[in-house]
């Protein structure tokens, strides 16, 4: 489900999501757990920086764009990722984006027209899985949209979407958002519920490499997800009823758009927002986003299930 954003699209997801935390019956935000997790937070200059092993650095700008907008694009599978191959030592994410890293660093980037034409078997050799999986055709219809967009109404040039922007971090999340490789709204209650995950962090990653400096990109929220409920549930920060947990630790997957699944996201974005309040502003949602991220993949947090749902949002 695609919606139309606006240029406050980060306020119109914070609203939703402190409007279904309120209701949310599966989820609860401890809100007495806020302070100490804010406490336990990394300072600023703490939280690393882009990978270099999943960002090829040293292209040029036009080259860039287009990494951080088609890595982007297809930054979502993660109920699938027990399914592919993985690289050794590397989770489902880095082993996708480790073969488009290698693909942009030996073949250049991918040109708008030859997106317009991929298919299934063209991602598959790219980031090394069977063109039968489930998620090659999603990706594949990802990034035909991509190039199609950028054919359209960018003159064929990633960099000219950045510029579109005009330097502002919620801009350019908008005009990801509008594209149907970025939908990302669920129901809840009737009331749609826009996360716009992918969007806005590919306008954060844009901001991160240096393809663009956007001074606003602090108004970004989290980046709602699996893996950040998962670690604020497990610091005690979000709270769920018997039924979802058991669910959740017995592997089962959630149906994408449930009220649970609705729920566990929202809440966390609402959750890093007290947290950022919490700060004094000294992190913003998106810093406090990436270093709840990398919590995540340290042993603690890996020995829980943390919630799974297949879709194209995460």
């Amino acid at each position: 489900m695609a919606a139309e954003p606006s240029a406050s699209l980060p306020d119109e997801v914070r609203a939703a999501c402190a409007w279904v935390a309120e209701r949310a019956e599966a989820v609860r935000v401890e809100e007495g757990a806020i302070e100490e997790c804010a406490r336990g937070l990394p300072a600023a200059g703490d939280l690393g920086s882009p990978d270099p092993e999943a960002q090829p650095l040293e292209g040029d700008r036009e080259a860039r764009a287009a990494f951080a907008i088609c890595l982007n694009a297809i930054n979502f599978g993660s109920g699938w990722w027990p399914t592919i191959r993985k690289r050794p030592g590397l989770s489902g994410y880095r082993t996708i984006a480790a073969g488009v890293t290698e693909r942009f660093r030996d073949l250049g980037a991918w040109a708008p027209g030859e997106l317009t034409r991929i298919h299934a078997a063209d991602i598959a050799e790219v980031v090394g899985q069977g063109p039968d999986h489930p998620l090659m055709p999603r990706f594949a219809a990802s990034l035909r949209d991509v190039g199609t967009r950028v054919l359209a109404d960018h003159e064929g040039r990633f960099e000219a979407v950045v510029d579109a922007a005009a330097g502002s971090a919620v801009a350019l999340a908008g005009i990801l958002a509008s594209w149907e490789a970025f939908a990302d709204v669920s129901l809840y209650m009737e009331r749609p519920v826009p996360f716009f995950k992918r969007a806005q962090l590919a306008a954060a990653d844009v901001d991160r490499a240096g393809i663009a400096s956007f001074p606003d990109s602090r108004c970004l929220t989290a980046f709602a997800d699996n893996l950040v409920p998962h670690v604020l549930r497990v610091d005690g920060v979000l709270r769920l009823d018997r039924n979802l947990k058991d669910a959740i630790e017995a592997g089962e997957p959630l149906a994408h758009g449930t009220a649970p699944e609705v729920e566990l996201r929202a809440c966390a974005v609402h959750a890093v927002e007290l947290l950022a309040a919490a700060t004094g502003g000294r992190l913003s949602p998106p810093e406090i986003d990436a270093a709840l991220w990398n919590r995540g993949r340290a042993p603690r947090y890996k020995a829980i299930p943390r919630p799974r749902s297949r879709n194209t949002a995460y």
